[in-house]
Order: structure tokens, then C-alpha cells, then sequence
């Protein structure tokens, strides 16, 4: 079932946000979210969109028509938007959600610009997330060691009017080794000063009782995307590396999309202990 985004990502409870590529990751986050019995929310970036030829609607289209046949509630999120351009499409092709990216931009500027995002998004009743400063990993910003300040955190949040904040903790994007070690006390001191709810990226590299650990803190909507595409690669390699004469991209694609929904309902089974 097709749910805004709003209704999943609540205080005090985790939400898995996994990111979709193609239409059998749509297809296998949800039948993870289906195993697990528990909601989840599919994301498409940017990038992905880029990937697909620039052209959101088919992929939106995908995962929309996947979530709608969902027996657990599904969220749709359009994922780490620079351009306000693409924002403006989220409304027509079913998002509950945005996450407007500015964190490029010095402070003022991604002020500014994620409040322009924030007016059509709530003109428009979607949901919008923000970032205040790159999380590591992403463009090689973001030195490992930096944390987000809970006083910048509450000046951006407030002048901005965003729902939901994505802040440095710890954990990096496009990690393939799950040994990232949050500030949990950080996190508790931003869920304490932040009126919103916060935002993990890079969850990929946290290990699971660390997860378990930064829902309790006060994190509540948690990415995740490259243990998605580890997961993924390692079954299609298998299954090829085992049939040397394999064409039929049917033929290894199912065990790669299997083994993301076993991923898929692994995640989603940590962040509701």
C-alpha cells in the first residue's frame, strides 16, 4: 500500500529507506518489508534518475505500481536532489517525500535554497528532508571525524521549516565494510534540541547493533543503499561465475534480487529490537 511519508518516519521509531535502482530492487526492498512485516520506504536519487536517462517517470512509475501491490505500508522518496527542478516533478509521480540536497552550498545559500524547496513541498503536501553539510563519503567532503553541531542543526532546521534532518554522526556513504562507530551521545543531544526527526545516511556501514543503539538515540529514518548493491553483485557474480554459458539475464538477476530482499528484511528485523 502506496502511505506518505509522513505517516512512516514518526519519533522514537526506525524506518528503513533503501534506495532503488532498477525496478527488482523496488521489487525485492518491498518483499523484504513483507517478510520483516514491517514498513519501508523506497527511495530514488538523483543519480538514479541520471542513470536512467534523465527521466523520472519511468522508474517512479515502477516503484509506485510495486508499493501500491504492497501488503505493508510502502513510503515513495525522491532521494539527494540538487536541482529544484526535479523537486517540482516529486508531486505528479506519486512522492510522499524529497530530501533537497544543499549541502554544497555554505550555510546562508543551502539556507535559502532548502526553504525554496521547503514552500513547494508543503505547497504541494509532500514531506521534505535536508542536510546540513556533506556526510562523508559523498564528492570526498566531509573529513571522517566532522559531527553536525546541535546549535547549527537548530538554527538550520528553524530557518529553513524542513521535516526531517539529515546529520553527521559517524557513518559515510558508499561504505562496503560495516565498522562505522556512531556518536551515540551525539545523537542524543541533536534528538533532544532538533524538533525533527532525524536522519541517518551511510547506514550501510554501521553494524547492526550500532543500528539498534541509534534508533534507541533517537535516529529514525535510516538509508540504505550500497549493502543493497553488495548483496546484489555477490549473487549475480555466483550464479555466473557457476554457469559460464548463462545469457538469460532472468537467470541471474532473480538470485541477485533474492538476495537483496534477504538483505532487505535482515535490516528492517535490527531496526525494529
Amino acid at each position: 500500500m502506496l502511505t506518505p511519508t509522513a505517516e512512516l518516519v514518526v519519533p522514537r521509531r526506525g524506518v528503513g529507506a533503501f534506495n532503488v535502482i532498477s525496478v527488482e530492487h523496488a521489487e525485492a526492498i518491498v518483499t523484504g518489508a513483507e517478510a520483516a512485516g514491517q514498513p519501508v520506504i523506497l527511495q530514488i536519487s538523483q543519480n538514479a534518475v541520471i542513470f536512467h536517462h534523465n527521466r523520472l517517470a519511468p522508474i517512479a512509475a515502477a516503484a509506485r505500481e510495486v508499493a501500491r501491490a504492497s501488503s505493508v505500508p510502502v513510503a515513495l522518496h525522491l532521494d539527494h536532489v540538487e536541482d529544484l527542478a526535479l523537486v517540482e516533478q516529486a508531486p505528479e509521480h506519486g512522492f510522499g517525500s524529497v530530501m533537497y540536497d544543499g549541502s554544497k552550498l555554505d550555510f546562508a545559500a543551502n539556507v535559502a535554497a532548502t526553504r525554496k524547496a521547503v514552500e513547494f513541498c508543503h505547497a504541494h503536501g509532500l514531506w521534505l528532508e535536508s542536510e546540513l553539510g556533506e556526510v562523508g563519503g559523498k564528492d570526498g567532503a566531509h573529513a571522517p571525524g566532522v559531527r553536525t553541531d546541535p546549535a547549527e542543526a537548530v538554527a538550520f532546521v528553524r530557518d529553513t521549516g524542513v521535516d526531517a534532518l539529515a546529520v553527521a554522526v559517524g557513518s559515510s556513504h558508499a561504505m562496503t565494510s560495516r565498522d562505522a562507530a556512531l556518536d551515540l551521545e551525539l545523537i542524543g543531544r541533536l534528538r533532544e534540541a532538533v524538533p525533527v526527526p532525524l536522519v541517518l545516511h551511510g547506514s550501510s556501514g554501521v553494524p547492526d547493533d550500532e543500528l539498534t543503539a541509534a534508533v534507541r538515540a533517537g535516529m529514525t529514518k535510516i538509508n540504505i543503499g550500497t549493502a543493497l548493491n553488495i548483496a546484489f553483485t555477490g549473487a549475480v557474480r555466483d550464479y555466473l561465475d557457476e554457469n559460464r554459458k548463462a545469457v538469460d539475464p532472468r537467470k541471474y538477476v532473480a538470485p541477485g534480487r533474492d538476495a537483496m530482499a534477504a538483505t532487505v528484511e535482515h535490516f528492517l528485523r535490527v531496526l525494529a529490537a
